[in-house]
């Protein structure tokens, strides 16, 4: 913390002033930043004007802090000024790891300055065989005891100032960083100009997106009573973001919510097959198995996609088909029975002989949903193999479509999916 005591004596060793060869800090001030361009390695990557301009100014102001502290006073403004730097050297991306490392470097050259300058006083008076340096007292023990003490006093002040301030700024960069692309991204699902925002942003427009609507169903820990469910919604939430920021790059944009939301991704960045890992990726990091629905469009055209995309997604849900990434090519036929109309209303109505059946209405939805897979349906419903084949002939029986004929099939299929929108 900062030091803000009242004025003290200064330090001294052998009669002399423990600050005095840091005294010329602008000369000591470039021959630091020297150093450290040297020995500092992410120090070297940095442009010239802010290795001579900046660094070497709070350099200065670092030793000029140090000065005072040994001096016996402080100088407030001087960490107010090595706050302001660390937040400007936030919003330029320099790593906080290097800002740290210069310090302990600057501490250990003035350390060693400190340390050799008392020795060579010491050894020229020896060598002269006049005016002897006195011999050390306990006074000057003391004093290098208090000086050590400053020494890590002085770098709490620093590390903490810069800590500080490196944190906040950071915070509010990414907190502005994330307005712009959310609204970026609003601006771009409701189709209104987005030139100024993505300069802002400092991201691409693509010519066309993959528009990827997801559901994230419930962690089973939300629905636990000695847990918080917002609690555990929201870390549910920061794992898929932290996966999707790992996974992509930034012109992935995203609008999400605990229970799910919209991606867009540059068609050109990602194929089919990427995107299909790139949900289970974010399955994995969510410990829940999303559903996701993609439709590919035109910049243009992604208001109506992102549409498209979370009907498709309502389809599949509607029909508890398996968790996965639908695509809207593969169920352009089942959306388009969803449309209002006629149709739709004949098609839901070729399933209502099984009404009070529910069972065997149950059975056909979760048969269709798992590829039409026996075993599965039995697993999932958990009876016989036996039982199943029994309530699929029946099923037959009752709307006269055999469910083991692909005739038959096709139209309880399709009136499934009609049959979720009558109510």
């Amino acid at each position: 913390m900062p030091v803000t005591a009242p004025r003290r004596q200064g330090l001294t060793v052998s009669g002399q002033p423990m600050s005095l060869p840091l005294k010329d800090v602008r000369a000591l001030s470039r021959q630091m930043v020297g150093h450290f361009v040297e020995t500092v390695a992410p120090c070297g990557t940095l442009p010239g004007d802010a290795i001579h301009g900046d660094i070497t100014v709070i350099t200065r102001v670092c030793l000029e802090l140090a000065v005072s502290i040994l001096d016996g006073s402080n100088i407030p403004e001087k960490t107010e000024q090595l706050e302001d730097a660390a937040a400007q050297w936030a919003r330029e991306g320099v790593p906080i790891g290097t800002i740290h490392h210069a310090i302990h470097e600057g501490f250990k050259i003035g350390f060693d300055l400190v340390v050799s300058a008392t020795s060579a006083r010491r050894r020229t008076a020896d060598s002269a065989h006049i005016d002897p340096m006195p011999t050390p007292s306990l006074a000057d023990y003391q004093n290098i005891l208090d000086g050590a003490k400053l020494v890590v006093e002085m770098l709490d002040t620093m590390t903490t100032a810069v800590s500080v301030a490196y944190v906040r700024e950071l915070r509010a960069v990414v907190s502005e960083h994330h307005t712009a692309v959310h609204t970026l991204t609003s601006a771009l699902l409701g189709g209104h100009p987005t030139s100024t925002m993505a300069r802002e942003c400092g991201i691409d427009i693509s010519d066309r997106y993959r528009v990827i609507a997801l559901a994230i169903p419930p962690h089973p820990d939300e629905s636990n009573p000695m847990l918080d469910a917002k609690v555990v919604a929201r870390r549910k939430l920061r794992r898929v973001q932290a996966e999707l920021a790992t996974r992509c790059d930034d012109t992935v944009l995203s609008l999400l919510s605990v229970d799910g939301g919209t991606l867009l991704i540059p068609a050109d960045h990602i194929t089919k097959g990427a995107s299909k890992d790139l949900i289970g990726h974010l399955s994995r990091a969510a410990r829940v198995h999303i559903t996701a629905a993609a439709v590919t469009a035109t910049t243009d055209a992604v208001p109506t996609a992102a549409d498209q995309a979370h009907e498709l997604l309502d389809m599949v849900t509607r029909l508890r088909s398996v968790p996965d990434l639908y695509h809207f090519d593969d169920l352009a036929l089942e959306y388009q029975l969803t449309r209002p109309g006629a149709a739709r209303e004949h098609l839901g109505s070729l399933l209502d002989p099984l009404d009070e059946h529910p069972e065997l209405l149950d059975t056909l939805q979760v048969h269709i949903a798992h590829n039409l897979n026996r075993q599965r349906t039995a697993r999932l419903l958990h009876v016989h193999t036996n039982t199943v084949d029994h309530r699929l002939k029946r099923i037959g029986q009752l709307t006269g479509f055999d469910p083991t004929m692909a005739s038959g099939l096709w139209h309880l299929r399709s009136a499934l999916v009609a049959r979720t929108y009558r109510r």
